[in-house]
């Protein structure tokens, strides 16, 4: 089978939607596809896969690029991975199942939506932005959605229901060679008996990271013994798709300044993924108090559930029957600071309840296997008719 991704971003460019390309698109190589991927010209090579760095602009005239590929690789299926900040907020792309269409032979085509933020059309566009977003799903034979939240919605707005294939962790649990624990914690000033809390992923206004904040300098106030609290907020700030980004870390790092938290927040900045890895293994837990609730649209929550790290996070908005409170997670209420402390420090005071979590993330990511995910993507394919 001959698959074409055509992606907004891909490695080295920082982005979580670049980086599930290049898994997916290996764990299919891997079953024997021949896997091409169409990107933005700052992608590099992957071994064994066809990468071809070609848009330059994601706008209307990336189309003939598309096309023209499509002629040259003559795919079974061309699958769009679709977030609207990694096509700049265009809505060129939203358009061009349809104009596929057109052909009299043609591709298979499929969507995969890693959310359903719409794209930017016009001032005062309204209702246009989310019918976009329907008319890419509508126009193309295969939609997919990567969580419960969006499956519900988009089942709601098509009216049936699209895919579900859930996403897996883009970091896999493999930290350097020689990797020491205390040594790697020493290297943030974390003393043997501290608590190192760690953040992974872009700082936005979806992540509650002033939620964060706010509960570790509740934390910090309250320590009563040598015993110090650090959060180390792991990978790159921004990313390399969403400029709103920018705005929000500026808000943040003012933040950390009017608490008092600069010697408490330590950045890793954009590193290895071994290097991520290390991190992760470093930490007492992992702190991801998303704004809208947990949920298995985050690939952040993937890597922490990939490395056996206890989690705390907040309370989703839909029933998610994959997180077990206690068990393999741990649920806070959404955007309260003094509950996410309060359970900070309950934890902190328990390795024995922490152990519990670790080892009940490590099991559930289990269910997010690469390979398991590539065998019901092809599945999906099998069922439209590509390869029968």
């Amino acid at each position: 089978m001959k698959i074409l991704f055509v992606t907004g971003e891909f490695p080295p460019m920082e982005g979580g939607v670049g980086d599930y390309t290049r898994e997916i698109a290996l764990a299919l190589a891997e079953q024997g596809c021949q896997v091409d991927v169409l990107t933005s010209i700052h992608a590099q090579p992957v071994a064994g896969l066809g990468v071809l760095p070609l848009v330059e602009r994601w706008g209307w005239g990336s189309w003939r690029t598309l096309l023209e590929t499509i002629h040259q690789t003559a795919p079974d299926v061309v699958h769009i991975q679709y977030q609207a900040a990694a096509y700049a907020m265009h809505p060129a792309i939203n358009f061009f199942p349809r104009r596929l269409r057109l052909g009299a032979s043609r591709p298979v085509t499929a969507v995969t939506f890693h959310d359903l933020k719409v794209p930017y059309l016009f001032p005062k566009a309204g209702p246009l932005r989310p019918w976009v977003i329907k008319e890419l799903a509508r126009s193309s034979d295969l939609a997919v959605t990567t969580n419960r939240e969006d499956f519900e919605r988009l089942g709601q707005d098509l009216g049936k229901p699209p895919a579900f294939i859930p996403i897996g962790s883009n970091i896999r649990c493999s930290p350097p060679e020689g990797y020491e624990r205390d040594a790697w914690r020493a290297r943030w000033g974390v003393r043997p008996g501290d608590l190192l809390l760690c953040f992974f992923g872009f700082v936005n206004d979806r992540k509650g990271v002033d939620t964060l904040l706010h509960a570790l300098e509740q934390l910090v106030t309250q320590e009563d013994g040598p015993a110090k609290t650090t959060l180390l907020m792991i990978g790159g700030q921004t990313g390399a798709s969403d400029p709103t980004n920018v705005a929000y870390l500026a808000k943040m790092q003012a933040l950390i300044a009017d608490l008092h938290l600069e010697d408490r927040v330590q950045w890793t900045g954009y590193v290895p993924a071994e290097e991520v890895s290390a991190n992760f293994l470093a930490g007492d837990l992992c702190v991801l108090p998303f704004r809208d609730g947990v949920s298995l649209l985050h690939g952040t929550l993937h890597a922490a559930l990939a490395h056996g790290v206890p989690i705390v996070t907040t309370q989703p908005r839909v029933a998610l029957p994959e997180f077990t409170h206690g068990e393999n997670v741990y649920l806070v209420p959404r955007q309260d600071p003094q509950a996410l402390a309060m359970v900070i420090r309950r934890l902190a005071r328990d390795p024995a309840r922490r152990q519990v979590l670790a080892e009940g993330a490590k099991r559930l990511s289990e269910e997010f296997r690469w390979e398991r995910i590539a065998a019901e993507t092809l599945a999906l394919y099998r069922g439209a008719g590509v390869g029968a």
